[in-house]
């Protein structure tokens, strides 16, 4: 049984050869459940508690989708940050405040230019723009995160935040092509028996039927954008990947009918996974960007 720190090398390990072996969305989902699994055995919520909060494990996901964009014909050396590296992450200049970024890929056919910033956002004018706005409109960027415990937890704040990020970055450089990657635990730990060093997962109820609802059609409202003309708030393209991690392998839904007849979704309901699957992800992303800015720039 993996200690905590062996849980955190093994990761490690995978992350830094990626490059050689890229990693599927359902490797690291299976990594991802057994690492929780293991440290919950040894060491409870506060091991948990540290695996999660150490960032490891979704970075497994950032280098999923490195390996998607290398896999699409991305030269990996236009990746930021590097393939099989967290760091450093590119920080963006948009019209309220500056914003890190998960996972970049960077035009060949431009230089980063420095700019000082002529505009009244969050941060005082003047302030220092290391890469300019026509370089920073023609990255293609994709951030990630994720939902392992209750559905229910900080929903509303999740999503201001969700909405207000592509508008921060598309009110300053209108055309650029952002992606969203959200993943989300259809089965929640139980705590109590987390506590008592066991991974025991909860029964699905129709109050979390109803929470999964709300995020499949929150997360529709906010894809799709179709151009630099459209509304800011949304994303060029989102993926929300919806697994069941008490499955073995793991259980990823990618159709409505999919979850309407595993009764995850509430009676008659409207949402739809039209468009959310994470499949052919990237290359939607990519074809809109090389529909808006020509072909050959991230080769």
């Amino acid at each position: 049984m993996r200690t905590l720190q062996q849980i955190k090398a093994d990761i490690d390990l995978r992350t830094a050869n990626v490059l050689q072996n890229p990693i599927t969305l359902n490797e690291a989902l299976q990594i991802i459940k057994v690492a929780i699994e293991d440290v919950i055995r040894t060491g409870g919520s506060a091991g948990k508690t540290s695996l999660i909060a150490s960032q490891q494990l979704v970075n497994l996901l950032h280098e999923t989708i490195k390996s998607e964009l290398v896999n699409e014909n991305v030269n990996p050396v236009n990746i930021r940050p590097l393939i099989g590296q967290s760091n450093p992450e590119i920080t963006l200049a948009g019209f309220l405040k500056f914003k890190k970024q998960d996972v970049c890929v960077f035009p060949n056919n431009l230089q980063p230019t420095q700019e000082t910033l002529d505009f009244n956002g969050l941060f005082n004018t003047g302030a220092n723009d290391p890469y300019g706005e026509l370089f920073t409109e023609h990255i293609l960027s994709v951030n990630v995160r994720s939902q392992l415990s209750s559905l229910g937890n900080n929903i509303d704040t999740m999503f201001e935040r969700t909405y207000a990020e592509p508008m921060n970055l598309h009110r300053r450089v209108p055309k650029m092509v952002l992606g969203e990657v959200y993943l989300i635990s259809v089965r929640e730990l139980n705590s109590a028996q987390i506590a008592q060093n066991n991974p025991v997962y909860s029964n699905f109820t129709p109050a979390t039927a109803r929470q999964l609802e709300k995020y499949v059609k929150g997360f529709s409202a906010l894809n799709n954008r179709k151009n630099q003309r459209d509304d800011d708030f949304k994303y060029e393209r989102v993926a929300l990947v919806i697994a069941d991690f008490s499955q073995n392998p793991i259980k990823v839904y990618n159709t409505t009918q999919e979850l309407i007849q595993d009764n995850l979704l509430p009676a008659n309901s409207t949402a739809s996974m039209d468009g959310l699957q994470f499949q052919g992800f990237i290359r939607s992303l990519l074809d809109i960007y090389e529909k808006r800015f020509g072909t050959g720039i991230f080769t």
